[in-house]
């Protein structure tokens, strides 16, 4: 019996990324729990068989404390797929060449830390625009999974943007 096909992923939101949305000190020290989650989900992944996406943050994969988690990752036959450098949900903000720099610094410690280069991508809070997409393909990405196509993305966002610490004029700059 074959199994149905469908597509799964995991956005590597690491701690600090989640600290500093909620602009929670300390942060900038980048805790992580990639010690702990990764070599969990892996195991959940081996005994269901699965082979999923796992878009990884560049800021992850620049620690040397976070290779041997983003290996494993690699090493088990997951698909390895960028989810920017910086994690900053106004992505879509960035000039173009903002954008490059961004994309590529994570294309390539993401690439050097696994081993395998990237083809695709998600903007961290769903964010994308046509200058993202100008890029990406630019640099031969396959694919772009930034928009989440249900009400659901707005919804998330305007949740974000209400319940993050960031100041008014932050909001107003951001959306």
């Amino acid at each position: 019996m074959s199994k149905p096909y469908l597509s799964l992923s995991l956005d590597m939101d690491n701690q600090w990324s989640y600290m500093k949305i909620h602009g929670e000190e300390g942060w900038e020290e980048y805790p992580s729990y990639l010690d702990i989650f990764v070599p969990h989900a892996l195991q959940v992944l081996e005994e269901l068989d699965l082979k999923i996406t796992f878009f990884i943050v560049g800021q992850d994969a620049a620690f040397e404390k976070n290779h041997q988690y983003l290996r494993q990752i690699a090493d088990a036959g997951h698909d390895i797929a960028n989810h920017s450098f910086k994690h900053e949900t106004w992505l879509h903000l960035y000039t173009k060449d903002e954008m490059k720099a961004e994309i590529d610094s994570a294309h390539d410690i993401i690439h050097e830390v696994t081993g395998k280069a990237p083809s695709g991508f998600r903007g961290p809070g769903f964010s994308w625009s046509g200058t993202l997409l100008e890029v990406l393909a630019e640099k031969g990405y396959k694919y772009d999974a930034s928009t989440l196509p249900t009400v659901i993305g707005p919804l998330a966002r305007l949740y974000y943007f209400s319940t993050s610490n960031l100041t008014k004029e932050e909001k107003e700059d951001r959306k």
